[in-house]
């Protein structure tokens, strides 16, 4: 097997991410739970799960953001209660405050999808606009304790795993690769959905990634 096949693979963390963020997205508790367990086994920290579930506040809501969070601590305890002790992870250090936050949300954006983000749903509701540059890619990607590919992935599946959501995971599949994840890594993590969340959430990834040139 050549380098490039092997480095051309989700590591197994990447690949757990999937099902976490899918099952905190839809509120599926019991295999979140199981989800979260399989991750930590995978090498992923405490601190990555509650990133990840953190970020789903974004994508799903507050309510289901905060019921996994809780599924993580009881997984935590749990697996403590068998001798295992996970890592916590890396701090997530210093944030932004104020009008800094708003210009480094705002730089985050244009970052993540390559040119300024405009249009007139923000031009219509200017709030939305604020909200999306400070909360999302401000106070959540100016976090640097998950990077920006994680994060997409976890972005990716839990926009699959919902119905109804099909532009936002077409445009979070095309920040994906403009994040470094390739056209293969991405059918890879549509298989991995298929296989441990449910086919509708990988045809749903797969359409997505279809509707990108491939490069």
């Amino acid at each position: 097997m050549t380098t490039e096949t092997v480095t051309s693979r989700l590591s197994p963390k990447q690949q757990a991410i999937g099902p976490i963020a899918a099952f905190a997205a839809t509120g599926d508790l019991p295999r979140l739970g199981a989800a979260l367990d399989s991750g930590l086994d995978a090498g992923l920290s405490v601190g990555d799960c509650k990133e990840i579930l953190v970020q789903m506040y974004a994508y799903a809501g507050f309510p289901r953001a905060l019921n996994a969070l809780g599924v993580l601590m009881k997984t935590v305890e749990a697996r403590q209660q068998r001798g295992i002790n996970d890592p916590e992870g890396a701090g997530s250090g210093p944030i932004p405050v104020g009008a800094e936050l708003l210009a480094v949300g705002t730089a985050n954006q244009t970052r993540l999808t390559g040119a300024p983000v405009k249009g007139p749903v923000f031009e219509f509701a200017p709030a939305i606009d604020q909200y999306l540059k400070t909360h999302l890619f401000g106070d959540i990607f100016a976090r640097a304790n998950l990077d920006w590919q994680s994060r997409e992935l976890a972005t990716v599946a839990a926009l699959a795993a919902m119905t109804g959501v099909e532009p936002q995971l077409l445009s979070h599949t095309q920040i994906s690769l403009h994040q470094g994840l390739t056209h293969q890594q991405l059918r890879q993590f549509a298989e991995v959905l298929a296989e441990r969340v449910g086919s509708e959430a990988a045809a749903r990834a797969r359409t997505a990634l279809d509707q990108q040139p491939a490069k």
